[in-house]
């Protein structure tokens, strides 16, 4: 039995747990692996044998007893789990308990519900144990050469964790914020001063609660950019080769991202079987793992606006019912005729809707860090947004060039309100609006679908309105319900009821 040599262990041998063993593996680090199913683990150990990480002296040790696994961990034992979220993770957690020692540290690194996380680390903190859970975003090629992590629990559990969580990370050019790339099996990106995409969030829950909140904004990133597309296909009919340049284009300017690249290369896709572009041959009903939804619900909860985000998931939640949205087809009928773009201004279309989907990220990213600002209050974190946009900027799917600037805003002002008050995005937006408006009115116009676009619009409006009709509302809700109302002359706080059927209808101060 191998026992008190390995650095690190994880549990969970599908391929995120893969990749990121071998990431580990990669730069350094001995680490112990378990997987429930024994074969698993030695088929990986098999194809990934001792010599297959490079000059750093990694490597990996399949273990087919839990017990065996734990006492192959140097103490304070560091154990990552990689398993479903939910019931299998507590099963795991609970199977491990018994073998641990005071000070050892797990780590969950899947997609959990971050008050499981806070429950989680309060057992395990009373039996002397620590806890991280820790967003990790990137997908399958981030695990294995970089992801963003966003690692969440006791300070204390961090610093021992935080060696092999800065050295796996993705790597960024601190000046640029552009990721830096080129790693590959056995030879991790090693790069002087650069930063990693890594960082202490906060207490019990917040590394998982930021990681959803990046998974939200996901699921903003990719309605808008769905939404472009559809647009410059439905109003100029351009083709999916033509929007593959576009979006090409757009990927060297502003809208550089990860999201924008990979939609240029899907679009120039060919299906395998008939020829066409792959998209024209893709089923139009999207998926979602909930996380989206958790952001949504919790933004309900925290009494935050965030409405471009819900748009999002509701779009995939429509796209779901494709035989109900044929069938209406059939009968719903749109605008009697299209809007039309003249040749000379179809390029400057183009640059309208790439303008639109810049300010509707702007205001994304908004209601984003305004839901995590409304929840560190709430749970009594203490978060540094221009931390969380550093580690974003590569790694993770929203990867792009458009964080730096979120960085430098909360630089500008750690207590900015919201990204709509930073003199950079106020500039954007201000210069920039007036296409957002076109391309917005345009889709209307032609019966496009855009409710991403629609929604950001419509909160920039909102949130820069000194006055809105809320006033009316208030007295409506008076006028059924008693609800009371606060007076423009009198001090916020003060709160009135109108007796609307009484004689006379006398108003009266409440409380």
């Amino acid at each position: 039995m191998t026992k008190d040599t390995c650095d690190i262990g994880l549990v969970g041998l599908a391929v995120m747990g893969q990749n990121l063993a071998l990431n580990m593996a990669d730069h350094g680090f001995k680490v112990a692996v378990y997987n429930r199913t024994t074969s698993v683990t030695t088929e990986f150990i098999a194809k990934h044998p001792a010599g297959s990480f490079g000059a750093l002296g990694g490597g990996l040790t399949g273990l087919a007893s839990l017990a065996d696994f734990v006492a192959a961990i140097k103490r304070p034992r560091k154990i990552v789990i990689m398993v479903k979220a939910g019931g299998p993770t507590d099963a795991v957690i609970d199977g491990l308990v018994p073998l641990l020692s005071p000070g050892d540290v797990i780590v969950d690194g899947g997609n959990a519900h971050w008050e499981d996380t806070i429950r989680r680390e309060k057992t395990l903190k009373e039996r002397g144990l620590l806890f991280v859970g820790s967003g990790v975003s990137g997908g399958e090629e981030g695990a294995r050469f970089g992801p963003s992590l966003m690692p969440g629990g006791d300070p204390g559990a961090w610093e021992h964790l935080k060696p092999v969580w800065t050295a796996i990370a993705a790597k960024v050019d601190p000046a640029t914020g552009r990721p830096i790339e080129g790693a590959a099996p056995g030879k991790p990106v090693q790069t002087a001063n650069a930063e990693s995409c890594a960082a202490y969030i906060g207490t019990n829950g917040a590394g998982h609660y930021v990681k959803m909140v990046h998974n939200g904004i996901e699921y903003g990133d990719m309605q808008m950019i769905c939404e472009a597309y559809d647009l410059l296909r439905g109003v100029l009919g351009m083709s999916p080769g033509q929007l593959a340049e576009t979006f090409a284009a757009w990927n060297k300017g502003d809208l550089d991202s990860f999201l924008v690249q990979i939609t240029a290369e899907v679009l120039r896709q060919k299906d395998p079987t008939t020829g066409r572009p792959l998209v024209e041959v893709v089923l139009d009903a999207a998926g979602q793992k909930g996380t989206g939804k958790w952001t949504s619900v919790s933004a309900l909860d925290l009494g935050v606006p965030a409405a471009t985000i819900a748009e999002a998931v509701f779009a995939r939640n429509i796209s779901a019912v494709k035989e109900e949205r044929v069938a209406a087809s059939r009968i719903l009928k749109g605008p009697a005729s299209m809007p039309t773009i003249e040749e000379a201004d179809r390029a400057r279309f183009v640059q309208a809707v790439g303008n639109a989907l810049y300010c509707s990220k702007v205001c994304s990213y908004a209601q984003g860090f305004q839901l995590m600002s409304a929840a560190a209050k709430h749970y009594g974190w203490t978060l540094d947004f221009g931390s969380i946009a550093m580690i974003w900027r590569g790694g993770c799917i929203i990867r792009a060039r458009f964080l730096q600037r979120i960085k430098e805003a909360y630089a500008r002002d750690r207590g900015l309100a919201n990204l709509l008050m930073d003199p950079f995005f106020a500039g954007v937006i201000d210069k920039a609006q007036a296409d957002w408006r076109w391309a917005v009115s345009v889709a209307a116009l032609a019966g496009v679908p855009t409710p991403a676009f629609s929604s950001a619009l419509a909160y920039y409006d909102s949130y820069r309105a000194a006055r809105l009709p809320a006033n009316l509302l208030q007295a409506q809700r008076d006028y059924f319900g008693a609800h009371t109302y606060e007076r423009v002359d009198q001090p916020r706080g003060v709160f009135f009821h109108l007796d609307w059927s009484g004689p006379g209808r006398k108003e009266s101060r409440v409380g």
